[in-house]
């Protein structure tokens, strides 16, 4: 999900690190949904999306949004929307690469989708077998194995590589 940054303050606000994981920025990592900004008021209304519901990091990025917008001399309203729910298929292309330079997996397409579209939305969703695999962001081997399901947040899990035995963290596909 694009979002529109012509002025200022926009930018400001889509360049805001998420606090998780702060090689990627709200935007990049797509829960940042909508800047509505208002020139002559200088307001801006700013909705995001949280990764999943209970996000902790949520307040934080509300915080960084209304301090970027102060710093560009606004006035900000912070709006979460659930609904869609968010789904790493919203990250950009620009993030993948972030977090996968930070040495993160990054999520693959989310099985069943179609451009975010949540599969619920479609119909039935067909049962396939099919291997989980996860390239090593370090040596690029898929010969790796997941450790713990939740790594060093909720969203990654922790997994290590058979070729360059390195422990990295899998950003899971939501």
């Amino acid at each position: 999900m694009a979002v529109a940054v012509e002025s200022a303050v926009a930018q400001a606000i889509s360049r805001i690190p998420d606090p998780e994981v702060p090689v990627i920025t709200i935007a990049e990592l797509g829960i940042l949904r909508d800047v509505e900004v208002d020139e002559q008021a200088h307001t801006v209304v700013v909705t995001i999306t949280p990764t999943y519901s209970g996000c902790p990091a949520m307040e934080a990025i509300a915080a960084r949004i209304a301090f970027a917008a102060h710093e560009q001399g606004y006035a900000a309203d912070v709006r979460t929307q659930l609904s869609p729910a968010w789904t790493t298929d919203w990250m950009t292309d620009e993030g993948r690469e972030a977090l996968r330079r930070f040495g993160i997996a990054p999520p693959g397409p989310v099985s069943g989708s179609v451009s975010g579209e949540a599969a619920e939305s479609r119909g039935p969703v067909a049962v396939t077998l099919q291997r989980h695999v996860v390239a090593c962001p370090r040596c690029g081997s898929t010969d790796t194995t997941e450790i713990a399901h939740f790594g060093s947040t909720a969203c990654k899990a922790l997994r290590r590589c058979s070729a360059c035995l390195e422990p990295f963290d899998e950003f899971k596909a939501i």
